[in-house]
């Protein structure tokens, strides 16, 4: 396969797979902050795949988690970008074995393919200088060269790993070798990088050719190699979707590319970048890129602020009134208030920790669920009750189904409903409701062009989602 006059494209793999717990409570486990705007009107999954899209490249191959699969299709739909695959991974193993399964999938294709491993959750505002990045660095990758790029650090920063670039040898035009690799230094060392002018911050942005990849770990961590390969080799087609082999990837040791590979390669190589980059790991990293206001305060949604100064305050929900703070993050979500020091990322991570070992449902969902029909909203609950708002969009249709302990209300807000009840089939507007008993096989359809809304009464015994039977399904979770 070649593009733009016989040069082989260049395939995006974007790492989607995070879970983004420094950004709770805005980033949860099941949707996390890849799948969030945050830095803007598109999120950055879909910013990260428009920029690494063109002429350059061929069509991206997308790793992410299972649970995320129909959040990852739905935005790259939005994005207008048709992947070559959403490989779907069983459980988080780190970017060596994905990247590993993405090298495999593509030397399948193309066996003398260049990849361009990108996480998903990252912004880089200089766009043209990191295109023209990755020109200067193809060659070195073509030669061989396993190429990350070097962010040239601006302070002496302890939360990112540093590349330290080695002076004597140049691998191409621009692109040195690398020296070494550290996994964020204390604070002293840090201020010794900054001075150097030879040290970078590891971006996270590899280029290189996937066999060279999979050649070098073959040779240094074969067992990772091995893991992938059954993993893929036994993987399942589930729609437009491909499902890893859940017991072969799981064999798969948890560590980082930069680890597995990177430090201990002897075809590392760096190109030094300053493209606008961040990794968006913190709420102060959201602070530092956001517009401040004239006593240095980021805000988002209704927030008062009164004697504050150098703060990030966000409110999804209803006023935020903040008097007398400095250097404060407050978060305010449908479910969850955050106040934090504005440098806590690790004691936030912490938190989230301590919040899933108590067994706390915050760490793992907003109040809004997303499905690939739509979404629920969890308004209010009590004894032998729920309440959700439903929305299901233009062409959704809900599995077949029912449930063994609880009965269903419907009323429709706004839209049409296509409702099943048994052998039934109705039409609802605005206004209107229909019950649906226990045990009673349902369905709901918008068959419109316009999104339906409507509210839900559950009532019963037991109201979890794990209460359901699926008995047809058109995206496969029958």
């Amino acid at each position: 396969m070649a593009k733009n006059g016989g040069v082989r494209p260049i395939w995006p793999v974007l790492m989607a797979g995070g879970t983004g717990t420094r950004l709770w409570p805005a980033s949860r486990e099941l949707f996390p902050k890849q799948f969030m705007a945050l830095t803007g009107d598109a999120t950055m999954f879909e910013q990260t795949a428009r920029r690494l899209a063109g002429p350059l490249f061929g069509p991206p191959v997308v790793l992410c988690n299972d649970e995320h699969r129909f959040i990852a299709a739905e935005q790259l739909r939005a994005a207008a970008m048709e992947p070559a695959a959403i490989i779907l991974e069983p459980a988080g193993r780190n970017t060596a074995p994905a990247a590993a399964v993405a090298a495999l999938y593509l030397v399948e294709r193309d066996a003398e393919a260049v990849m361009l491993l990108a996480p998903a959750d990252h912004l880089i505002a200089d766009v043209g200088g990191l295109i023209k990045g990755i020109e200067l660095a193809l060659p070195a990758a073509l030669g061989g060269s396993l190429v990350t790029f070097g962010i040239p650090p601006d302070r002496a920063e302890t939360g990112y790993g540093y590349i330290e670039r080695d002076q004597d040898v140049m691998v191409t035009e621009g692109v040195s070798a690398v020296a070494s690799f550290t996994e964020k230094p204390d604070a002293d060392t840090a201020r010794q990088y900054l001075a150097s002018g030879h040290h970078y911050w590891n971006s996270g942005i590899f280029l290189m050719g996937a066999a060279s990849y999979l050649s070098e770990l073959e040779r240094l961590r074969p067992e990772i190699l091995a893991a992938a390969r059954s993993a893929l080799e036994n993987a399942d087609a589930d729609l437009d979707f491909l499902r890893l082999d859940r017991q072969a990837f799981e064999a798969a040791p948890n560590i980082s590319i930069d680890y597995a590979v990177m430090e201990p390669t002897d075809k590392g190589a760096v190109l030094p970048l300053d493209i606008g980059w961040s990794d968006v790991g913190s709420w102060a990293a959201l602070w530092e890129m956001g517009e401040k206001d004239g006593t240095g305060n980021v805000l988002h949604g209704d927030v008062e602020a009164f004697g504050v100064s150098d703060c990030y305050l966000r409110s999804d929900k209803g006023l935020l009134a903040v008097v007398g703070l400095d250097d404060i993050v407050v978060v305010v979500t449908d479910d969850t208030v955050l106040v934090a020091p504005k440098n806590a990322s690790q004691e936030v991570k912490t938190l989230v920790e301590r919040l899933k070992r108590g067994g706390r449902s915050e760490p793992l969902t907003h109040t809004t669920t997303y499905r690939p029909w739509g979404s629920f909203r969890n308004v209010d609950a009590g004894a032998g009750y729920q309440v959700k708002r439903i929305t299901v969009k233009p062409g959704g249709r809900l599995s077949l189904q029912k449930h063994a302990r609880r009965a269903e209300h419907w009323v429709v807000v706004v839209g049409t409903a296509t409702v099943t009840r048994g052998e039934e089939v109705v039409e609802l507007h605005a206004n209107q409701s229909t019950y649906i008993p226990i045990g009673m096989a349902h369905r709901l359809e918008n068959r419109t062009e316009e999104e339906l809304h409507l509210i839900e009464v559950q009532s019963g015994d037991y109201l979890g989602e794990d209460d359901i039977e699926r008995l047809e399904d058109i995206y496969g979770r029958s």
